[in-house]
């Protein structure tokens, strides 16, 4: 039976690091690192994001400054509300919830925020620094993966890594930190022929397509570590249940360690977005 890697534990881990230089700052500057957090109408999922990474920057110390706007917000609106919080001194993270409703350009959106206050990581500049290996801020998706990864595997080195999807927000990201670590990265989707048999070859499998339980245990080579990016709301017997891209209880019985769904890379990406904050913070402090 594979090991189970507890994001809950490595993200609480982290969370304390964090609070702790949260608290050197403030005796540093006299003030707290702030995030700012839009959201833009009343989507349900996007609304428990909101609540839990709100509920988490209290925790450590950020303070949290919170910019709900109704469904209907134009274009300008959200882009001058995104103009007035780069140009505020006393924001030093911003974050704009994904997904915008479907009148808004979200690429225009993202592209609006300052790079330095980019704590998502998703601006063209620090998509440009990743991939050149020269990472400022880093989606927190990956970024969390990789920590999953190190802590279960130490170096990463020479291992062959299969990443199964390839979104701006995931996908490439996460094959740019694996290069980073020196292994050697395969990315596979929806166009790829074979899959199966190409992440039958992965020492490391990363799934995030949002595709719920896609990733069999026949997909999966015995002893490999598996990261299930995907969180999926399904019906099972008429209960709402939430799955990730991997079938956990038919791939844990062959894969080496495994993250669950829940409890997985989820934290871990609430924890890094906090954690990009104090360094977004601490970079502006001294511009």
């Amino acid at each position: 039976m594979a090991q189970l890697i507890d994001g809950k534990k490595i993200s609480a881990e982290l969370l304390d690091n964090v609070a702790l230089e949260v608290a050197d700052f403030k005796k540093m500057h006299g003030i707290a690192p702030s995030l700012a957090v839009v959201l833009v109408g009343d989507d349900p999922a996007s609304q428990v994001y909101v609540r839990n990474k709100i509920q988490r920057a209290n925790q450590v110390g950020i303070r949290s400054i919170e910019h709900r706007l109704a469904a209907d917000v134009t274009q300008s609106e959200l882009n001058d509300l995104v103009d007035e919080l780069n140009w505020n001194p006393e924001v030093h993270g911003i974050l704009v919830q994904l997904p915008l409703p479907a009148h808004l350009n979200e690429e225009d959106i993202v592209n609006a925020i300052d790079p330095c206050k980019d704590v998502d990581g998703f601006h063209p500049l620090n998509v440009a620094a990743l991939a050149l290996g020269n990472p400022k801020l880093v989606p927190c998706t990956p970024q969390g993966s990789m920590m999953m990864l190190t802590q279960t595997l130490g170096d990463l080195t020479g291992k062959h890594a299969v990443v199964i999807g390839r979104s701006d927000i995931v996908g490439k990201p996460m094959a740019a930190l694996l290069l980073q670590s020196n292994c050697t990265v395969t990315m596979v989707h929806s166009r790829t022929r074979d899959i199966e048999a190409l992440c039958r070859q992965a020492d490391i499998l990363v799934a995030a397509v949002g595709k719920p339980e896609l990733v069999k245990a026949s997909w999966v080579k015995p002893g490999a570590t598996v990261i299930d990016v995907g969180i999926n709301v399904t019906l099972i017997d008429g209960v709402r249940k939430l799955v990730g891209d991997v079938d956990f209880a038919d791939v844990e019985k062959v894969a080496g360690a495994i993250t669950p769904v829940p409890g997985g890379v989820g934290p871990m990406t609430i924890a890094n977005l906090l954690q990009n904050t104090l360094k977004a913070a601490h970079v502006q402090m001294f511009k």
